[in-house]
């Protein structure tokens, strides 16, 4: 492991490791996880957008998120593009359980403000896991090109990650925010200890 990946590694803060069996069962599910994948990408622009528009009047917030919200759908093109190159289906969207299951996590109530940092790290922590996920399928996957794809994605969703954590610092106290953190990092790793080993997904 490099210097660079050793320290992205430590920087997501995850928990728990994925299970070595997913990324060997991913490989023989190639074209359910790259459609899973792709539908991952177009979630992860939609949730961009919906907090652009519900806080609109947080011009830094706003300006943050709006390239990401391009990068993401370039990203579901690009996912597309893997899936009809290798004469694979891009299949129907399926349920989620992990989002679901950390959606459930979000704290209700509180102020604007409190709702805003709730999903700020909401969304960190999917693009934590995401950056995780990716990484094993760079290095482990047979298709070349695909270990090169998948290398690109872990490097910008590690961006992504470091981005939602700095906002939700700017929003609110960094000390709530890091401890709010620890609590979400916690109950990820109990929800990823729970869920079985579904290698035709990204979560």
């Amino acid at each position: 492991m490099s210097w660079e990946e050793s320290t992205r590694e430590k920087m997501l803060h995850l928990k728990l490791p994925t299970d070595p069996r997913w990324v060997r069962v991913a490989e023989m599910r190639l074209e359910d996880v790259l459609t899973d994948h792709a539908y991952c990408e177009q979630k992860a622009a939609s949730s961009c957008i919906s907090l652009i528009v519900r806080y609109n009047d947080h011009i830094e917030l706003v300006d943050t998120l709006t390239p990401i919200v391009a990068e993401e759908w370039g990203h579901f093109e690009r996912v597309l593009e893997c899936i009809r190159a290798r004469g694979l289906t891009f299949g129907p969207v399926r349920k989620d359980e992990y989002v679901v299951q950390l959606t459930d996590f979000v704290k209700k109530g509180g102020s604007r403000t409190q709702q805003l940092i709730e999903h700020l790290l909401l969304n960190a922590l999917i693009e934590a896991r995401s950056c995780e996920r990716f990484k094993l399928l760079s290095k482990h996957l047979e298709d070349k090109e695909l270990q090169k794809f998948y290398y690109e994605l872990m490097v910008s969703e590690a961006g992504h990650y470091v981005t939602f954590i700095e906002l939700a610092r700017k929003y609110q106290n960094p000390d709530l925010v890091n401890s709010r953190w620890q609590e979400w990092l916690n109950y990820e790793a109990e929800v990823m200890q729970n869920l079985d080993v579904r290698g035709d997904r990204i979560h």
